[in-house]
C-alpha cells in the first residue's frame, strides 16, 4: 500500500546540515569544465567563458544552459565547481524524483554503496530498453562531497510507503519538490529507495557545495538483459 501525500510543504521539519560528506556517482564519459574551475568569482568566469567561447564552440554544449542558474548561486574557487554546477546547467527534461525537467536537482548519497544503487538502477531500466543489448560497460567517476551550513526540508519522518517514495511514480514527489523550491527550500534530505536504511539528500541550489572531488572509478557490466557486475578498477584515494 502507497499513501497518498497529505503534509503541507511549510509544515515539513527542517534539518541543519554542517559539513556534510556525501557522494555522487557520473558517467565517466562526461569531463568537468575547466572555465568554472578555472576562475574565483562571476566576472572573471564571464569574461574568459566570452574568451573562450570564441575559440571553442563546443563549450557552450559542454558548460550548458547557464541561464537556468543564477550566477550568485554558483560556488567559484572550490574544487570541482564544474561537477556542482552540472546537474543545474543540464537538466534531464525527463526529470527525476523531485523535479518535473524543468529545473536542476542536485541528488548525494550518505555512501558510495548508496550512490551506486541509485545509479544501478536507473541504469538498468534505461539499458533494458535498448533492443539487443547483449553486453556493455559502462564507466562512472565517484565523486566525494561536501556540502555545508544548509537548512533542509527533513522528508525522513515520513513512511516508506509514502507516494513520494514510490519506486517508478514520481508524480507526488514532483509536486512536493516543485512547491518546496518555490517557497525557497534549499533542498531535501530523504530516506533511499533503492538501499533501504540509507540516506539520500537533493539539493536546489550548488551553492552550499564546498568540494566536489573524483574519489574512484567503477564499472557496470550489462549482460543478458540486466547489470551482471560492479566493480570498483580505479581508487584515487
Amino acid at each position: 500500500m502507497v499513501i497518498k501525500a497529505t503534509e503541507k510543504p511549510d509544515e515539513l521539519p527542517q534539518v541543519k546540515l554542517q559539513q556534510q560528506r556525501s557522494y555522487r556517482l557520473i558517467n565517466s564519459k562526461y569531463p568537468p569544465v575547466s572555465v568554472f574551475d578555472d576562475v574565483a568569482d562571476a566576472d572573471e568566469f564571464d569574461a574568459l567563458f566570452e574568451l573562450q567561447a570564441l575559440t571553442n564552440p563546443r563549450l557552450l554544449a559542454q558548460a550548458g544552459n547557464l541561464s537556468l542558474l543564477p550566477r550568485s548561486s554558483i560556488p567559484f574557487g572550490i574544487a570541482g565547481c564544474s561537477y556542482a554546477v552540472a546537474p543545474f546547467t543540464h537538466v534531464n527534461p525527463a526529470g527525476s524524483r523531485f523535479s518535473d525537467g524543468r529545473f536542476g536537482v542536485l541528488y548525494l548519497a550518505d555512501s558510495v554503496q548508496t550512490a551506486i544503487s541509485e545509479v544501478a538502477y536507473h541504469q538498468g531500466r534505461y539499458w533494458s530498453r535498448v533492443p539487443g543489448l547483449a553486453y556493455e560497460r559502462f564507466v562512472f567517476k565517484a565523486l566525494s562531497c561536501e556540502f555545508s551550513d544548509v537548512s533542509l526540508t527533513d522528508l525522513t519522518g515520513l513512511a516508506p510507503q509514502h507516494s513520494i517514495y514510490h519506486p517508478q511514480d514520481y508524480s507526488a514527489a514532483h509536486a512536493l519538490g516543485i512547491s518546496l523550491r518555490e517557497q525557497g527550500s534549499a533542498g531535501v534530505q530523504y530516506g533511499s529507495v533503492r538501499n533501504n536504511g540509507a540516506l539520500c539528500w537533493g539539493l536546489f541550489s550548488p551553492q552550499y557545495v564546498t568540494q566536489m572531488v573524483q574519489s574512484a572509478h567503477y564499472e557496470m557490466i550489462w549482460q543478458t538483459g540486466s547489470i551482471s557486475a560492479i566493480n570498483q578498477i580505479v581508487s584515487l584515494s
